[in-house]
């Protein structure tokens, strides 16, 4: 009985230790971290938080696949990127280029940054003024002492 149930779990751990394993042989060293760097900065289009290196869905498998087959053809890295991009859209990159369409993406994040210091400025000024000028309508002691007078002559009026 336990014979059986150790060769179970070896069975299971096996066909799960080999699941997510892809093997890939490269030419060059270069190669290697050519396509280690591209499948780093690659998102997967299933995943979408995800780079294909570290995704273990099919569309990564194959993606890192087609990667390996244009290293192999020697396609460069550009190459490789307009080719994903022009497959999948510009999500598929983690650092979108510079365009007309992502250009919000790259300065929305400093424009708000910006307008978040301006305002905080503005806030600060008003509330030194404010201070300021209830510094200045602070009473002197013989204004305080009429003031004091005239208050209970009136309280005495009435």
């Amino acid at each position: 009985m336990i014979r059986a149930m150790f060769l179970m779990l070896s069975l299971l751990l096996i066909g799960a230790a080999h699941a997510a394993i892809d093997t890939y042989d490269f030419q060059t060293e270069e190669q290697r971290q050519r396509f280690y760097e591209l499948s780093g900065e690659l998102r997967c289009p299933k995943c979408q938080n995800q780079n294909i290196a570290d995704s273990n869905s099919p569309i990564a498998t194959d993606l890192r696949r087609e990667i390996h087959r244009m290293l192999n053809e020697g396609q460069s890295n550009d190459e490789i990127v307009d080719f994903m991009v022009m497959r999948y859209g510009d999500f598929v990159r983690y650092k979108p280029a510079l365009t007309a369409q992502t250009a919000v993406l790259w300065f929305a994040p400093a424009f708000f940054l910006l307008a978040g210091l301006l305002v905080l400025v503005i806030m600060l000024r008003r509330r030194q003024r404010a201070q300021h000028a209830s510094r200045e309508n602070h009473l002197s002691v013989d204004e305080q002492q009429r003031l004091r007078t005239l208050l209970e002559k009136k309280n005495t009026d009435d």
